[in-house]
């Protein structure tokens, strides 16, 4: 299918809407929730897990400021911020995708000794709205405890959470969230 484009501009904001299959807006200075999600595979493995977890990590700080991240069996949960790029220009969502999914791919499939395509083609991404962020977190923290995989997210290897986010992140449970450290 082509990608349509088309561009909103206003005083305070510029915007970036394109559709493949699903439609994605990109914004400056927003913040997104973006879950992708494992294709015609049953789950992840431990070290899948831990490669994808490396993937997302590496472009922190560099092409975007990752808020929280999970790695589940089935998918990953991502809240995330674009950086800009040296002419104040934010860097695309979709090629930050592309990367991340692509190189992980890349070598989870080695480590699997397959080929093809591993994650569903597209990511599901929108804008978080004022007041949102908070829920976002919790719930990424939560996951693996609402899927039945640990009795505490802190227990949970493929979470990961800045410092400043487990400081101010409430968990329902009796312990803090641990940043898992990738292999």
């Amino acid at each position: 299918m082509s990608q349509r484009t088309q561009h909103f501009k206003n005083t305070s904001q510029r915007m970036h809407f394109y559709r493949r299959n699903l439609p994605h807006i990109e914004a400056f200075n927003a913040t997104y929730f973006v879950t992708f999600r494992v294709w015609k595979h049953p789950y992840l493995p431990p070290d899948a897990r831990s490669i994808a977890l490396r993937h997302c990590l590496f472009e922190n700080g560099k092409r975007i400021e990752l808020h929280a991240c999970v790695i589940m069996p089935t998918h990953v949960h991502l809240p995330l911020t674009t950086l800009e790029d040296e002419r104040g220009y934010p860097f695309s969502l979709a090629k930050i995708m592309k990367g991340i999914k692509g190189v992980s791919a890349r070598n989870i499939n080695k480590l699997l000794g397959r080929r093809g395509q591993l994650w569903q083609d597209e990511s599901f991404d929108r804008i978080m709205r004022a007041g949102e962020f908070q829920e976002k977190l919790e719930y990424i923290i939560t996951n693996p405890v609402s899927a039945g995989l640990v009795e505490k997210p802190g227990q949970y290897r493929w979470l990961w959470l800045p410092k400043a986010a487990q400081a101010r992140v409430p968990v329902p449970q009796k312990s803090s969230p641990i940043v898992a450290s990738p292999k």
